[in-house]
């Protein structure tokens, strides 16, 4: 089988290589003449652990190549962005209906179309389908269309699509038989053959309940710094009813998933997802939080900054509340960045970050940070001051002090 994938990202790429891996032959198709260049010489552009060695085992098999344009193939794979529309919250589409217009010329009857990339509900029924329709197809006869959501973490990419679950939203039930097969290739996780709008839903729905468990926390974190109670030590406990699992508090939510689909569902129905709603609202208004408390921890100085990735130990800083966090201090404070999965000109290493920092701003999970050099730390600080948004260090020297979400409190 030969198969065709639009996006060549965080999705797009490992499943590239997970189908050159099981005897498939793939193209991937991207916009960026450096991405294509770099993965035709097996030089990928993401931190995924076990995904360069497989992609340069499939460039130098030739069962895979990279490019600028699609090609004919069996299966056409899209697995590009669907942002938000800011005025609305709707599901911006436009790249995803490139990406249809894109694969137009190089169909051919029996082909297999997938949408991976995550839409609103409704969108491949009425917004999708009458592209391949008014190009001539019949859905379901001579042109199987199907969306198929990805449901992986990053840092587990390449283990989660062989193994996760896979929802097969099939246009009609023949769509969704050959969608399956699709995937049969290397999926050994179960096939669960559905409705299109029904796929939909359920991908949005899933990092919906994520944001609103993990606004609860965030919640929470808010209402125990003002009556003074350690919010850790209440999830700690909660956590330990057998039917209660309180999520993680944090800066805020970050990702392409967690901070985008919600709104999705929340602009089907405004007047109905009210809950859904308040959750974004809340956990956008952590970055803000953070920014309250560092300013009554320190009123001017130097503030190091650990970590712009939404997610630990991933280069993945797609949507990460760092960045509005830094943009809000920068104009008061010297910034300065750090982060060993991240690369960026004007990132600096651990040592110069916290040379006569004021304060270590700790906004990311990498396992580098949960046991930092405190030696050092104490050597380059006057006042060794911490405040650690992910709750990741559990213990401190006694001449530091540790800021974080149980014991804000103490700011008031």
């Amino acid at each position: 089988m030969k198969v065709c994938i639009i996006g060549q990202g965080y999705i797009g790429l490992p499943t590239a290589a997970l189908f050159s891996k099981n005897h498939c032959k793939v193209v991937g198709v991207d916009i960026s003449e450096k991405i294509i260049n770099n993965l035709n010489k097996g030089i990928v552009h993401i931190e995924e652990p076990g995904i360069g060695d497989l992609i340069k085992n499939a460039v130098e098999k030739k069962s895979y190549s990279a490019s600028l344009t699609p090609q004919k193939a069996d299966a056409f794979i899209i697995t590009v962005p669907t942002p938000y529309i800011v005025e609305n919250y709707s599901c911006d589409l436009s790249y995803v209906i490139d990406a249809c217009h894109s694969i137009l010329p190089y169909l051919e009857k029996g082909n297999i179309v997938i949408i991976e990339s995550t839409v609103a509900p409704m969108s491949t029924d009425e917004q999708i389908k009458p592209i391949f329709e008014e190009a001539g197809f019949s859905i379901g006869k001579d042109l199987y269309l199907a969306h198929c959501p990805e449901r992986v973490l990053p840092g587990q990419i390449m283990y989660e699509l062989v193994n996760n679950n896979r929802i097969i939203g099939g246009v009609t039930k023949k769509c969704a038989k050959k969608a399956s097969e699709v995937y049969g290739e290397f999926v050994e996780g179960e096939l669960i053959l559905t409705e299109a709008k029904t796929a939909e839903l359920s991908k949005c729905m899933e990092n919906t309940f994520r944001d609103v468990n993990i606004a609860l926390a965030n919640e929470l974190t808010k209402i125990c710094a003002e009556i003074g109670v350690n919010a850790l030590d209440v999830i700690e406990m909660a956590n330990k009813h057998p039917r209660v699992n309180l999520h993680s508090p944090g800066p805020g939510v970050g990702g392409h998933c967690l901070a985008i689909d919600p709104y999705f569902i929340y602009a089907k129905a405004p007047e109905t997802a009210k809950i859904i709603k308040l959750a974004r609202d809340t956990n956008n208004s952590m970055p803000d939080f953070v920014c309250d408390n560092i300013r009554k921890i320190i009123k001017k100085g130097k503030i190091a900054v650990l970590g712009v990735s939404y997610k630990g130990n991933t280069d993945d800083d797609r949507e990460s509340p760092a960045y509005e966090i830094i943009d809000k201090l920068s104009n008061d404070y010297e910034i300065q960045i750090h982060d060993p999965h991240v690369e960026n000109p004007n990132y600096v290493n651990f040592d110069i970050a916290v040379k006569d920092s004021d304060l270590i701003l700790v906004l990311c999970d990498h396992n580098e940070f949960k046991d930092l050099d405190y030696n050092l730390i104490k050597k380059s600080m006057k006042n060794p001051v911490i405040f650690d948004t992910k709750n990741i260090i559990k213990e401190v020297p006694s001449e530091i002090k540790l800021y974080n979400y149980g014991n804000l409190y103490e700011l008031n």
